[in-house]
């Protein structure tokens, strides 16, 4: 019989926490991953992030050349979640990711190929390993179809 997809062997499962904004995605997925002692993962707050450093870079969402400035800031992006803090290339942003300027840049990068597909990129690897906890938009369907609970 053949398998339409491969089988993926983690130690601890992935669990997907999907749905609307102000529906309690994240006072729920932080408590879960409280309980089980797994990984929290907000991957709004990663687009937030990327935001962040878009504003940094001076990258203006609006110009006919984002795409273009957006690869190398993308390429070299790391984002690190330590419990409730937030890292873009090693410094904390925990303050200014809840900014209501950077929440409304992060909204209009996200619609930017490029941008989802970096987030894509950056939030598979981390929960390859399994055991944790992931919130937002497209986690159960387009980021880990294969996790093994999904809620929406």
């Amino acid at each position: 019989m053949k398998r339409s997809r491969p089988i993926i062997a983690r130690r601890r499962p992935i669990i997907a926490i999907d749905g609307p904004v102000g529906a309690g995605k994240s006072v729920a997925a932080r408590e879960l991953a409280r309980e089980l002692g797994y990984s929290y993962l907000n991957t709004g707050a990663m687009y937030r992030a990327v935001a962040v450093a878009a504003r940094e870079a001076g990258i203006d969402p609006d110009a006919a050349n984002v795409e273009e400035r957006l690869k190398p800031l993308l390429a070299g992006l790391e984002i690190k979640f330590d419990g409730e803090k937030i890292f873009l290339n090693g410094r904390d942003i925990s303050d200014k990711i809840n900014q209501p300027e950077i929440g409304d840049l992060a909204s209009r990068l996200s619609a930017l190929r490029s941008v989802r597909e970096r987030m894509r990129e950056l939030q598979r690897a981390a929960g390859a390993d399994g055991g944790v906890v992931m919130e937002g938009r497209d986690i159960g369907t387009a980021i880990f179809p294969d996790a093994e609970f999904k809620f929406f």
